[in-house]
């Protein structure tokens, strides 16, 4: 298939990079428009990856073949998936390393905090998943496949994949209905977080410079300690400790812990490549050596990664989820979507302002962290003006990463 009417023929891996860069290009365009102080930053990569999706996402696979022993092969499924988790991966592991010589502090610091509102966001999430249940199930004509389709809802609405994950094992017999749901609410989900870790403190005419110093740890003897003692660079950049990171995050992620009487063959848990590769990196960035061997990155490079990851990312999910969008779009199922995002944050705000009294930046860390939205991390990091939210982010993920995947597989197994 040509590109241009047969005029220029751009195809397979050519075409591809055409579409990645294109949307790259567009879509960082579209995110520095601002609107009142508020804009989609890098989160207009993944509008126009969606918008993309969207338009060729049936025509994709068609125009993105390769020959393997004289037969065309689609590869455009794979290599979205391959983009995506390369991005994520680049992300996290960048996070991991910025937030971990300050991330045990403050987590000694707020621990309690950390968990409770990490619980708190999710079980809101569940109860309104629930509550929409309820509303809707008189209008549907199987609840068992409607129980499927909101459970996705909720998984999407909180950008979890792990929670996605359990919810078709639990119900393997509506996947398409979890999938289906995961897909329309996810676009709100990414986007709705981005934007209120930008309203908040406009609504709250907060003096950034102030929030500023109410998140900083001061770092005491350990590092100066650390920073003493002769190391040994493996790389003038830190390419090396950080691919170790990875390789030791991905082999951490892949441990599954069995949730029921099936063992290994019936419902698992596991940190998955996100929370094994944040772990990872957060233990490196904290110690920053292993004897003499130094396991710095250097500050530069984590966040080149880190805003490369995310893009990469977007783009990925941005450009299946458009696809996904089109075929099965209910505007009441993406109302209930918007329900499952809103409220979580509301009260998860709420909560850790009036209930906690954390201050604003380490409550929009730590709602990033509970909504699991790594794409709101990346926005409030650049309207923080630091790096130190993403300790409150790597803080209460887990909890929330853990909590999700419960509720997920609770909802499907008493109202599915």
């Amino acid at each position: 298939m040509s590109l241009f009417a047969g005029v220029i023929s751009i195809k397979g891996v050519a075409f591809l990079m055409f579409s990645l860069f294109a949307i790259v290009a567009v879509g960082y365009l579209l995110g520095r428009i601002t609107i009142k102080g508020i804009s989609l930053g890098t989160s207009g990569v993944f509008i126009m990856a969606l918008l993309y999706g969207a338009i060729f996402g049936d025509k994709l696979s068609a125009i993105v073949t390769q020959t393997v022993d004289g037969a065309a092969v689609s590869i455009s499924g794979n290599a979205l998936k391959i983009i995506e988790t390369f991005g994520l991966i680049l992300f996290v592991t960048s996070v991991g390393f910025i937030a971990g010589p300050n991330f045990f502090k403050n987590l000694k610091k707020n621990f309690k905090s950390y968990i409770l509102l990490g619980l708190v966001i999710i079980l809101a999430g569940g109860a309104t998943c629930i509550a929409c249940y309820f509303v809707g199930k008189g209008s549907e004509e199987n609840s068992k496949e409607f129980v499927a389709m909101l459970v996705g809802i909720l998984s999407g609405s909180l950008t979890s994949t792990p929670a996605f994950a359990a919810a078709k094992d639990t119900l393997p017999q509506y996947e398409n209905a979890i999938t289906v749901g995961h897909a329309i609410a996810y676009i709100f989900g990414v986007v709705g977080v981005v934007l209120f870790v930008q309203i908040m403190p406009k609504l709250t005419k907060a003096n950034m410079a102030e929030e500023r110093k109410k998140i900083a740890i001061v770092d005491t003897g350990a590092s100066k300690e650390t920073s003493k003692k002769k190391l040994i660079d493996m790389d003038e950049f830190g390419f090396m400790p950080f691919g170790l990171a990875v390789i030791i995050g991905l082999v951490v992620g892949a441990i599954k812990i069995p949730l029921s009487s099936k063992g290994l063959d019936g419902t698992t848990f596991s940190l998955t490549t996100t929370g094994g590769t944040l772990l990872t990196a957060l233990v490196f960035g904290h110690f920053g050596h292993i004897g003499p061997m130094s396991l710095k990155v250097e500050k530069k490079v984590l966040e080149i990664f880190r805003e490369f990851g995310l893009m990469l990312f977007l783009i990925g999910a941005g450009v299946a989820g458009g696809a996904e969008f089109v075929k099965y779009f209910k505007t009441i199922y993406f109302v209930y979507g918007v329900v499952m995002t809103i409220i979580p944050m509301i009260l998860g705000y709420l909560f850790a302002k009036y209930v906690l009294k954390l201050s604003l930046l380490n409550s929009l860390g730590s709602i990033t962290g509970g909504m699991t939205s790594t794409p709101a991390l990346g926005t409030l990091i650049t309207v923080a003006g630091t790096d130190d939210v993403a300790s409150a982010y790597a803080a209460t993920y887990p909890i929330a990463l853990i909590a999700v995947v419960l509720t997920s597989q609770l909802i499907c197994t008493f109202f599915g």
